[in-house]
């Protein structure tokens, strides 16, 4: 018997015939069945608390083993029990769907040491969670403890914000551009957030995007030994001309300059306006429409079936290349894809290289499109 399904019979669960709800390692007649009918002499009794279960270490099982090691970790050394705080948490921990993946990711290093630096604290608060060392880690826990109302829910965007705006700040070469993007986060950024109920998504990336670019400028006025209080309109032409267009989100910055007064008034930057960017024309549009259709096109099937999605429907690229098969329908009569909730049906020449692909979908890895 392979190892594989000698752990598959371990794992086997159900009721047998004879009205035994437990593991099922055997077969009668084709249908799983208990130690006892089948006569298997397997051990999965665990010795700590007698349930039937898969075993993991030293004759327990995998929930024996998860509970052992949260009371561990979450036993505060300096009193020798688990804070009274922490008692729902610990028994969320143990009561974990699948004690196997809760003692996986409890074994991780840096889970084990942020546990135990959790257990040593007399007093759950977020401000005792934010002391400790910043990871996804500390993260994921605080919502564990908001789920299990241990901490209260607060607006995580947030502090997440002032959390990335701190490492932000490290980024500036000039102490001077440090103080005066810390003072712009603060009383600006902050301030309205602070202002808000909660913080959108849409309000956390663009304050992301507007200091990203705001530090770029600064560095790039220090690389030319140029201070912001000697900012010049010639200094912001040659930043726009040298850069892509996102370079025109420092015009948010540059209005906060001015209304604190550390630059002239009547500094301006160009807005970046829709609609200006270059497009093809409708007679290049249907060349490359046909190069991607014709008899004998020069691209791969993978590659014409993006094009014809972006080309001829306007899809994005990045929703192109996540399509999985399960949202494409191919059919002796019609070729669907499904993009969010709108279904395309895609006619003739168009559907040629959905076609060729399912064909081909085993051979492809794994069932995605593009």
């Amino acid at each position: 018997m392979c190892g594989y399904c000698y752990q598959a019979a371990k794992r086997t669960r159900g009721r047998c015939a004879c009205g035994h709800d437990g593991v099922l390692p055997g077969f009668i007649n084709g249908e799983p069945a208990c130690r006892k009918c089948t006569g298997i002499k397997l051990n999965v009794d665990c010795v700590e608390c007698g349930a039937e279960e898969e075993l993991y270490a030293q004759g327990r099982c995998w929930r024996c083993v998860l509970g052992a090691a949260v009371d561990r970790l979450l036993t505060n050394p300096e009193t020798g029990v688990i804070n009274d705080e922490l008692q729902p948490f610990a028994a969320a921990l143990k009561s974990m769907k699948r004690a196997n993946s809760g003692l996986t990711w409890i074994n991780q290093e840096h889970v084990t040491a942020f546990l135990t630096d959790l257990a040593r604290t007399p007093l759950v608060s977020h401000d005792v969670v934010d002391q400790l060392p910043r990871s996804r880690t500390r993260e994921y826990v605080r919502e564990l403890l908001v789920a299990h109302q241990i901490l209260p829910p607060r607006d995580g965007l947030l502090h997440r914000y002032i959390d990335w705006s701190n490492d932000a700040l490290n980024r500036l070469k000039s102490a001077e551009h440090r103080d005066i993007v810390n003072r712009y986060i603060r009383w600006h950024h902050l301030r309205q957030m602070h202002s808000m109920e909660s913080v959108s998504h849409g309000t956390f990336l663009r304050s992301k995007q507007t200091v990203t670019v705001t530090i770029e400028f600064l560095n790039w006025l220090t690389d030319r030994d140029i201070s912001i209080r000697d900012l010049s309109q010639s200094d912001l032409d040659a930043w726009q001309a040298e850069g892509p267009s996102t370079r025109e989100f420092a015009i948010r910055f540059l209005a906060w300059a001015i209304k604190t007064k550390l630059v002239a008034a009547d500094l301006a930057m160009t807005p970046h306006r829709r609609g200006t960017s270059p497009k093809m024309s409708v007679e290049n549009q249907r060349d490359v429409v046909d190069s991607i259709t014709s008899d004998e096109p020069a691209l791969n099937p993978r590659d014409r079936a993006a094009g014809i999605l972006v080309l001829v429907f306007g899809q994005q690229i990045e929703r192109v290349v996540k399509l999985t098969w399960d949202r494409v329908i191919v059919s002796d009569k019609l070729v669907t894809v499904t993009l969010g909730d709108i279904a395309i049906s895609l006619p003739t020449p168009l559907d040629e290289p959905f076609r060729y692909l399912s064909g081909e979908r085993d051979l492809v890895k794994p069932l995605v499109v593009v």
